[in-house]
Parts: structure tokens; sequence; C-alpha cells
């Protein structure tokens, strides 16, 4: 999986924006204004952290070694994916739905209006 496949399937999301606010090689995409997904984009294999359930993270860590702890991130929320091509690209969608999920349920009501 490219950084534009990656880039095309977060912007398709309501109510999603990118930046780089960190620097020139992290591409941040937020909902709302809150972060769901970030890029190293000078990572090679490309590598992007994720928010999920505390309890499936573990679960995907233990069961794929292209899945670790959040690099940077709160470890019990974030998992690091890297795309090394090991990663069937249904579960990186899928966990990036879940990510975007968890962030927009997170959001205040007044937000979501």
């Amino acid at each position: 999986m490219n950084i534009e496949t990656i880039r095309s399937y977060c912007l398709e999301k309501n109510h999603v924006e990118e930046s780089l606010p960190f620097d020139e090689h992290t591409l941040v995409f937020k909902v709302m204004g809150k972060i769901f997904a970030l890029v190293a984009l000078d990572e090679c294999p490309l590598a992007i952290n994720l928010k999920c359930n505390p309890d499936y993270a573990i679960e995907l860590r233990e069961r794929y070694p292209a899945i670790q702890p959040g690099y940077h991130m709160n470890k019990k929320h974030w998992n690091t994916l890297s795309l090394d091509g090991s990663l069937p690209n249904i579960l990186v969608h899928e966990l990036i739905d879940c990510s975007y999920d968890l962030v927009w349920h997170s959001l205040p009501k007044r937000l979501k209006g």
C-alpha cells in the first residue's frame, strides 16, 4: 500500500483534513481537529499510526508481526503498522476505519451536529 492509496482512503471520510503539523515527514489526518492517523513518510516501508481499542490492539500485535505498539504514542491506544506488504489491504482499511470511528465517537455532539 502506498501513500496515495492511504491519502485517498482517509480523505474520503467526512470532515477529514490532512496536514504536516510536526515536521515535513509526518502526515497527519484529523477528523474535526482530532488525530486519527499519522503516516511516517520517511519510513521504508511506510508506517502508519492508528488508534485502536486496547484489547483489539493487543490481539493484532500478537497475530501480525507488522503491527507494533504505537511509536511515540500511547501504546495502550495506538498501533504502528508497517506497510511492508504482509498485512492485507482490507485489514489496513478496516483499521483506518476503526481509528476514525473511535475518534469520531469521542467527539462532543455539538461538533458532529
